[in-house]
C-alpha cells in the first residue's frame, strides 16, 4: 500500500511561511534504513544485538560500552575504529554489531559485517588465477564500506596469501581513513615462555602496525556467557567468574607470516605470487 503522505514517491509536500515545497518522507527514510540493514550482511543470530541489552557486569565491559557509545555519537567524525579483544563469550560481536546497526540507523551509512574466515573463503573462491584478481563485487564493498566490522580477526592460519589479502583490505582502509571495528579472541600478549601465539603473530606485523594507528584497543574481561545459556542472572555470572570459564582455560593461538599487498589503479590485484589461492 502506498504511503498516504507521499503516495509512494518518497517526497511529501509541506508548507512553511506560505511557501509550498517537498521534503523526504519518513517512509523513504525507513525504507532506506531497512535496505542498508539488509546490505550490511548481519547474521540472523546477531540481528537483535543492542547496547542496551548488553550485561556489563564488570569494569572492563562498562568501559567497552562507554567507548562504543562515544564511537556512535561521533560517527562519521571519528579518528579511529575499535579493536575489541578478549576470550570467547564476552560479547565482542554483540557490541560490534550493535554499533554497526546504530550507525546505519542514525547516519544511513553504508555498513558491512563479515566474519573474517568467511570473507577470506569468499575471496579465495572467486579468485581468478589467470588474471590474479578477485571479483570486484566481493572485495570492493569491503574496502569502501563507510563502516566495516571484521569479526574474529586472526582465526585463519597465517599463510602468505592470507597476510597479503588482509594487508590489502586493512591498508586500503587505513589510507582512506575509513573506520573499521575488529574483534579477536587472540591475546595481545602472553606470559614469557608461553606457547600461545599473540595477535601480532597471527596477523603479521604489517597489519598489526596499521591497527595500532587505526583503532582504539579495547580489552574485555569476564566469563563465557554461553556456558550458562540464555537468561543468566548476575549472581550466576558472578559465580562463574569466581570459578572461571572452561573455554577460557586455554587461550587460542597459532600461526606465522609475511607478505605484500597492493591495489593498482583500476584493478583488484591481490598480488599472489604462485600456487593455488590460500596455499
Amino acid at each position: 500500500m502506498a504511503c498516504a503522505l507521499c503516495d509512494g514517491t518518497g517526497w511529501r509536500p509541506v508548507e512553511r511561511d506560505g511557501v509550498r515545497r517537498v521534503e523526504r518522507c519518513d517512509c523513504w527514510r525507513t525504507g532506506l534504513t531497512e535496505r542498508l540493514m539488509e546490505d550490511a550482511r548481519i547474521p540472523e543470530r546477531y540481528e537483535r544485538c543492542d547496547l542496551d541489552k548488553f550485561d556489563d557486569y564488570n569494569d572492563s565491559l562498562v568501559e567497552a560500552l562507554r567507548k562504543a557509545r562515544i564511537f556512535i555519537d561521533k560517527f562519521p567524525v571519528v579518528d579511529k575504529g575499535l579493536l575489541l579483544v578478549g576470550n570467547p563469550g564476552l560479547g565482542k560481536t554483540h557490541i560490534a554489531v550493535a554499533i554497526l546497526k546504530e550507525v546505519i540507523r542514525r547516519n544511513h551509512a553504508r555498513g558491512l559485517y563479515w566474519a573474517t574466515a568467511k570473507l577470506l573463503r569468499r575471496i579465495r573462491d572467486t579468485y581468478n588465477p589467470v588474471v590474479k584478481a578477485t571479483e570486484r563485487d566481493v572485495i570492493r564493498p569491503v574496502i569502501e564500506a563507510e563502516l566495516l566490522v571484521l569479526d574474529d580477526l586472526g582465526v585463519e592460519r597465517l599463510t602468505d596469501w592470507v597476510d597479503e589479502t588482509m594487508n590489502l583490505i586493512v591498508n586500503t582502509r587505513y589510507n582512506e581513513k575509513l573506520p573499521t571495528i575488529f574483534t579477536t579472541n587472540i591475546p595481545l600478549s602472553v606470559p614469557p615462555k608461553s606457547h600461545v601465539e599473540t595477535l601480532v603473530e597471527r596477523i603479521g606485523i604489517r597489519v598489526y602496525s596499521r591497527l595500532q594507528e587505526m583503532c582504539q584497543f579495547v580489552v574485555l574481561e569476564g566469563v563465557d556467557y554461553r556456558e550458562l545459556g540464555p537468561g543468566a542472572t548476575k549472581e550466576e555470572l558472578a559465580e562463574l567468574l569466581r570459578k572461571g570459564s572452561l573455554s577460557h582455560k586455554a587461550p587460542p593461538g597459532r600461526g606465522r607470516a609475511m607478505a605484500k599487498a597492493r591495489l593498482p589503479e583500476g584493478q583488484l590485484d591481490l598480488g599472489w605470487t604462485g600456487g593455488k589461492a590460500g596455499t
